[in-house]
């Protein structure tokens, strides 16, 4: 077997084996909420990010524990937030997406200010709601349903050309991105980028020409590699530039 088609099989059993939140999966924990000037999320979060990570789901975001952050993979998850407490929340709760890491006091998720006081029963109970500080809750990951495409931004880390990084954007929420790879036209190879941190992939002496970018995906049901012709960094990349693909993910 071809040395490279080997191990790109071990990786990819690898990552089947990699525990996933299903839809069905309903799970029980405590949140709490940090608080902002807005009320919105911030920009500063683990997953990179920045200003996207305080508007996204119009501010409706949280911070995540390790189990749920993976290093990483969960970023850009969407949980649907039940808080238990039937005096003083809704029945439906709300949805968060995750943009930041933190281990709270036996919390799962540290919602921001604005998705926690969704979780009243009425906009008056808001004030006892937060007096609680830290409530019981049942949460369960869902699609973000954005209606969006993916979006590639390039860093403002980046420095052309010697070094390229990036951050998925519009991830879909029950998708997890293990890996991304750029193809090479010279030498006609995907070659693998690092994950940096968070929702961040980069790499040194990237090569010149057009980059095809594709994305190796999970959910709960299957594993593949996606692409799309839209999918393409300009040879004549900058840091802060934003492409949006045709590829959506649930």
């Amino acid at each position: 077997m071809d040395e490279s088609l080997k191990y790109s099989s071990i990786f990819m059993c690898m990552i089947m084996l990699l525990p996933a939140f299903s839809y069905s999966q309903t799970l029980v924990s405590k949140a709490s909420f940090y608080s902002t000037s807005d009320g919105m999320g911030t920009p500063f979060g683990a997953c990179g990010y920045g200003d996207y990570g305080k508007d996204v789901n119009n501010g409706e975001v949280c911070t995540a524990s390790r189990r749920i952050y993976r290093n990483g993979a969960g970023c850009g998850a969407c949980y649907q937030v039940r808080c238990k407490n039937t005096a003083l929340c809704s029945a439906e709760g709300t949805k968060v997406v995750v943009t930041d890491s933190a281990d709270g006091q036996e919390t799962d998720l540290i919602l921001s200010f604005k998705a926690y006081a969704k979780l009243a029963k009425h906009p008056n109970l808001t004030p006892k709601l937060c007096g609680k500080g830290v409530v019981d809750i049942e949460y369960r990951r869902v699609s973000c349903g954005y209606g969006g495409n993916l979006m590639v931004k390039i860093h403002e880390r980046s420095k052309y050309a010697e070094y390229l990084a990036i951050v998925v954007l519009n991830q879909g929420g029950a998708t997890d991105i293990h890996a991304v790879e750029v193809y090479e036209e010279e030498s006609q190879q995907w070659i693998s980028m690092r994950k940096a941190y968070g929702a961040v992939w980069d790499l040194s002496s990237p090569p010149c020409g057009d980059l095809k970018v594709r994305f190796l995906t999970s959910t709960s049901v299957e594993t593949k590699w996606v692409q799309s012709d839209k999918a393409v960094i300009p040879s004549q990349w900058k840091a802060g530039l934003t492409i949006e693909t045709d590829i959506q993910l649930t």
